[in-house]
């Protein structure tokens, strides 16, 4: 795996809502860092992803309430163990669980295995909550997939904050997960 500074010359065999991904942020000035990659399919392989990006690929998880009314994408470290007890107090959402592939596809434009905040760009109706832990915004940077699992971004927190998720009209909440057994 290589490093590379922004978007790939050659687009041949990418998929579109990668390419958009690459475009809206190029359209907002993000600076961005790059590498290619099969799927990450265990920790070991998400380590060395880790190493060379040079920062913490951040867990993203598309959660539904039990109705399948309120949507949620929770960004939160990748090695902090999820607990939904403890998300659900936070947002007073009981019966918290993993959403269908298909509404990910419908919100986000992404596939298992590839959740991302990025997928917030096709998110026009704002169906999705976004809900950040706190160490992530502590981090000066995070590390994220731009929509697909065979590539993997690191940028700056800030411009994700104060630029990326403005121009997609979300906000986001901040939680606290302890994330301990």
């Amino acid at each position: 795996m290589e490093l590379y500074n922004g978007r790939p010359e050659d687009i041949g065999g990418r998929l579109p809502r990668e390419i958009r991904t690459y475009d809206f942020l190029d359209k907002l000035g993000i600076e961005y860092l790059r590498t290619d990659h099969e799927p990450a399919n265990n920790m070991e392989a998400c380590n060395e992803i880790d190493a060379v990006l040079g920062v913490l690929i951040c867990k993203n998880l598309f959660l539904c309430n039990r109705q399948k009314t309120n949507f949620y994408l929770l960004m939160m470290p990748g090695d902090k163990k999820f607990k939904t007890k403890e998300l659900s107090s936070q947002i007073a959402s009981a019966r918290l669980s993993f959403a269908d592939p298909e509404d990910m596809l419908k919100y986000l434009d992404i596939e298992p295995g590839a959740v991302s905040i990025m997928g917030l760009m096709n998110d026009k109706d704002h169906a999705v909550q976004l809900l950040i832990d706190e160490d992530v915004l502590k981090g000066e940077e995070l590390g994220c997939h731009p929509c697909v699992c065979t590539s993997s971004l690191r940028m700056k927190t800030s411009d994700v904050i104060e630029k990326f998720l403005p121009a997609t009209g979300h906000g986001y909440r901040t939680v606290h997960l302890i994330g301990e057994d």
